[in-house]
């Protein structure tokens, strides 16, 4: 079992090595840091030491030599404080830039990713590994850098003075030294599966917390604060008691490793306390504090080292949830020779299948053929494909089967940049960036001029409630629209498109939210904009496709009625049946 586990660990450090490899410059100043700052201290025993043995006895003190030493201690001390200072920072800059890179890659990939998997991923799950599991990582490798490399260096240096000093007294140490490893290695191993689950617990808990704040009005209005208070507690207790077994197996790494350091104290202690005694002592006074102080040192790093162990095995755990999402496959990339696209409008769907799920068919053998400024309604009841059928024209999704062109070429062999730069869309579903109105109306057109964006927002009937905003276009609107309408959302997304005005439109359910009279106006403004456009208009109020080209029924992934309005009502079938239900008719 922990073969594999180990394996994995390796594999992810060395993972973690190629982020820190263009930051070798500052790993190298680093060590250099370490190993100053390490022999410095190194030194401060010896100087002690030295001092000592010129303090013989009252009446019995050599002052310059002890004024001499303690200015040597003074000076290494100064120079150990030093590289100390430069350490941190290197330190820091490297733990903060591989951090900053990690989530530049992760933002990267979000981009990359299909629209499939942000369907079935919790985006509270996603916001926890960019920003609460970088961090992590983020403190883990800091401490690791900070206390690792002065700790191997300090343990290093000990070591090969003490032998030099006195091989018997160093190899005591030496062969007591394996129970402090054993030690943390035995608790480190425990921890490890701990800290796996509580980033996968906080990951849960950041998906429900996200989820619980956008849909507070839904929670609400059903009454469902308690439940969802008794499942948000249920999640956070979870969290509590895999934290707190995580937290107390890795304590138990500092504790466990000092009581072994201090009985190697105690042994060199005692070793050297035989030495110093007698009528023919084998060690001086000042000897044996040497020796004191360099068991010590040499214990210190051990415990620093277990600390560092224990952020490890957190930081490699959050770092493997990073590295599990960097990992996921990108949507299929752009072929080398796509094409790019100035659209005509020519659209045609030739026995375009397509299923999310692989053994639920939902669009089967569909086909269609739209000619340039056509306006095409869709209509049907829900979960006919009406608006996978806008997701497969956006390329958010590939189709199965047949194929999808525009003015002949596949959609597929076209860019996706340059396919969707030729289409505005219109959802339900409206979507605004933090920033100013005017921010989001130029979103399609960041280089648009006031006066183009407050014609498109007069185009939209916008611009009267614009105008009453407290500071107008440059009114700053919160994350989605948070402080205005729902109506007033979809205005401003209609007045983005109205702004870009491509040679193609796609408006699903695109006035759900607008009051009858200002639809009305709506509905004029989009038919001067679709004049000469190719469009695509999903709705369900059918009022508002009357004056369509051409009317697809669709039921069960299916084209099972088409035609004009007058056309459709003749004909009495499935379509006129959803007029007359609508209108009680």
């Amino acid at each position: 079992m922990n073969k594999p586990k180990a394996a994995l660990n390796l594999q992810t450090l060395r993972r973690v090595l190629t982020y820190v490899l263009p930051y070798r410059r500052h790993v190298l100043l680093s060590l250099a840091c370490a190993t100053v700052s390490a022999a410095a201290s190194l030194l401060i025993p010896i100087f002690c030491g030295r001092a000592i043995d010129y303090m013989l006895g009252p009446g019995m003190v050599d002052f310059a030599g002890v004024v001499r030493y303690a200015l040597y201690i003074a000076g290494v001390t100064a120079l150990a404080a030093a590289a100390q200072q430069l350490l941190a920072t290197s330190n820091n800059r490297i733990a903060y830039c591989v951090s900053r890179d990690l989530r530049n890659e992760t933002s990267r990939k979000l981009q990359r990713l299909p629209l499939s998997y942000l369907d079935q991923h919790p985006s509270g799950d996603l916001v926890s590994r960019v920003i609460a599991d970088v961090d992590a990582f983020s403190d883990g490798l800091l401490m690791g850098f900070t206390q690792l490399f002065t700790g191997v260096v300090m343990i290093a240096g000990t070591l090969v003075i003490m032998l030099f000093l006195n091989l018997s007294i160093a190899l005591l140490v030496v062969v007591l030294t394996p129970l402090s490893l054993f030690v943390a290695s035995f608790i480190a191993k425990r921890t490890h599966r701990y800290f796996t689950e509580q980033a996968k617990v906080r990951g849960e808990q950041t998906a429900m917390i996200n989820e619980l704040i956008e849909g507070q009005k839904v929670v609400q209005s059903f009454g469902r604060e308690t439940q969802c208070l008794a499942e948000f507690d249920a999640v956070n207790d979870r969290l509590g008691s895999v934290s707190l077994k995580a937290t107390f197996f890795s304590s138990l790494v500092n504790p466990s490793t000092r009581l072994v350091n201090n009985i190697i104290y105690a042994a060199v202690a005692l070793v050297c306390a035989l030495m110093a005694i007698g009528d023919h002592p084998a060690m001086t006074v000042g000897a044996m504090s040497i020796f004191l102080s360099y068991a010590s040192q040499y214990a210190k790093p051990f415990n620093e080292i277990s600390g560092v162990v224990t952020e490890l095995q957190n930081a490699l755990a959050c770092v493997r949830r990073i590295f599990t999402l960097l990992d996921e496959k990108d949507r299929t990339p752009d072929a080398p020779d796509a094409a790019d696209l100035a659209a005509q409008g020519h659209v045609s769907l030739s026995d375009v299948s397509f299923r999310y799920v692989p053994d639920r068919p939902l669009i089967e053998g569909f086909s269609l053929d739209v000619t340039p400024g056509q306006r095409i309604a869709i209509v049907g009841p829900t979960g006919c494909g009406k608006t996978t059928l806008i997701n497969l024209l956006m390329r958010f999704y590939d189709v199965n089967e047949g194929s999808i062109r525009v003015d002949g070429t596949d959609v597929r062999d076209i860019k996706r940049h340059a396919l969707r730069r030729n289409i505005g869309m219109v959802l339900q579903d409206t979507w605004l960036k933090a920033g100013t109105i005017r921010e989001n109306i130029a979103y399609g057109r960041p280089d648009a001029t006031l006066d183009e964006v407050i014609a498109a927002a007069k185009a939209a009937h916008a611009h009267s409630f614009i105008r009453r905003m407290p500071d107008g276009y440059d009114t700053i609107i919160t994350e989605n629209g948070g402080n205005i309408s729902q109506g007033q959302k979809q205005l401003l997304c209609i007045a983005r498109v109205m702004l870009a005005l491509p040679p193609m439109l796609i408006l699903d359910e695109a006035t759900s939210s607008i009051d009858t009279r200002t639809e009305l106006h709506i509905q004029s403004a989009f038919a001067n904009m679709m004049q000469g456009r190719t469009s695509f208009i999903v709705a369900h109020r059918l009022s508002t496709i009357r004056e369509a080209d051409v009317i697809l029924v669709m039921r069960d992934g299916h084209i099972i009625e088409q035609g004009s309005h007058d056309a459709l009502l003749k004909h009495n079938g499935f379509y006129a049946e959803l007029y007359n239900a609508q209108f009680g008719i």
